[in-house]
């Protein structure tokens, strides 16, 4: 059984590399193994079940910022294959995407299996061999430099490149570690912060348009859109944060304090004009009964709460101390994270292979030269929004890329 390529993992880049390599060279043999029973589980549930395909930020340089780790790396990789080279070959395919407000890409169709079918299609087309349930036990290369790979129940391929693309799965790492590869310990990313407080998290589903968090301890701040729920802070602010800081979260045991200030991007000028013109019109009103603008009516009565302020408090009544004390809370209203939830069933790691072992102009292993890696099973990861699939598409191009150069020349 001797192939051109094998690939291991049938996720995103694995398979979307082994469709741009028999593009690129007609003909040739590929193999790839998944040991799961089905293909592509991670496109299936991404967005939902919609798949966010990529994300519509066509500028590299820009693109590399939602990249807690590989930013730098990667620059070079998008100025050769970035989102509007993804939307144009599945356009090709007859995939049309549509863009939400967001940025965020999907499929018109709104379902997952739409990216699915259009890979496997491409796969039969191609004649790409695909075996599931089959788990690659251990892989050498010979001193010709070729590949033999060796199936869990013992049959034996052989294969003139190998490219590994099964994600975060520890069998693979330490196999690579042996190999002589430096693999950075993985840490989850993109998760949710849980808090206990009950009078929070009766909130649940209540959110703010924008805020800023930061985690005083280690100086990250992100902003953006909140949600509460009923274990305590989700929403693209929190994900944001989960990101940047995942390996110091992750060093303190998801025990942490995040500050939120809940005017985002207005300043405390806001607060002191809606107080003043409460007191000049609205004097005998209640405080906790107007919220201040953008306030969802519950998630005011609760900072009001907060702020210790008297339950039938009015404009009328507010003494100084009470102003200061809901200037405070608006601008800086600490809470104890306790623990982390995983975001939907979208679990992203920060780890994997050191990008120092990867030339990543092809994503081959600078340690085992004939060796390509792509996807999570480097040490990439990024925001949520289609970013993390862009990074596999990106790499399985490029390494195809780089396998049909390799291939071309040793045939002439």
């Amino acid at each position: 059984m001797t192939y051109d390529l094998v690939v291991i993992g049938a996720g995103a880049g694995g398979c979307f590399a082994s469709i741009r390599l028999a593009e690129c060279m007609p003909g040739a043999k590929i193999c790839v193994l998944e040991s799961a029973r089905k293909p592509l589980s991670k496109v299936e549930v991404s967005g939902g079940g919609r798949c966010n395909v990529t994300h519509a930020c066509f500028d590299p340089q820009e693109l590399t910022t939602y990249y807690p780790r590989g930013s730098k790396e990667l620059l070079g990789s998008f100025h050769r294959f970035q989102p509007a080279d993804m939307v144009q070959w599945l356009e090709e395919k007859g995939v049309r995407l549509k863009t939400e407000a967001d940025g965020r890409m999907f499929p018109v169709t709104n379902s997952s299996q739409t990216i699915i079918d259009c890979f496997l299609t491409a796969m039969r087309k191609m004649k790409v061999e695909l075996r599931t349930s089959t788990r690659a036990n251990r892989w050498s290369q010979q001193e010709d430099g070729s590949w033999e790979v060796e199936l869990y129940e013992g049959t034996i391929l052989s294969s003139k490149y190998l490219l590994i693309a099964s994600g975060s799965d520890k069998r693979t790492w330490d196999h690579l570690r042996d190999t002589g590869h430096h693999i950075i310990s993985p840490v989850p990313s993109l998760f949710t912060f849980n808090i206990k407080d009950k009078k929070l998290n009766a909130l649940l589903g209540v959110s703010k348009e924008e805020v800023i968090v930061t985690l005083p301890k280690y100086s990250f701040t992100t902003s953006g859109p909140l949600l509460i729920t009923h274990w305590g802070f989700s929403g693209p602010a929190v994900l944001k944060l989960s990101a940047w800081a995942a390996r110091e979260l992750y060093d303190a045991n998801y025990v942490f304090d995040a500050a939120i200030n809940w005017l985002g991007d207005e300043d405390d000028e806001a607060v002191s004009m809606y107080l003043k013109n409460g007191i000049a019109v609205q004097g005998k009103k209640q405080v906790d009964n107007l919220p201040l603008a953008g306030f969802p009516s519950r998630l005011w009565k609760y900072l009001c709460q907060r702020a210790g302020l008297p339950g039938q408090v009015t404009f009328g009544e507010m003494s100084k101390q009470h102003t200061e004390a809901i200037h405070m809370v608006l601008m800086q209203d600490t809470y104890r994270v306790t623990g982390k939830s995983t975001f939907k069933e979208e679990f992203v790691t920060a780890g994997g292979v050191d990008l120092k072992d990867i030339d990543m102009r092809r994503f081959e292993s600078k340690v085992t030269p004939g060796l390509f890696i792509v996807g999570e099973a480097l040490n990439i990861d990024a925001l949520t929004g289609g970013f993390n699939f862009q990074a596999a598409w990106t790499g399985g191009e490029l390494a195809a890329q780089a396998i049909a150069e390799k291939i071309s020349a040793s045939d002439h």
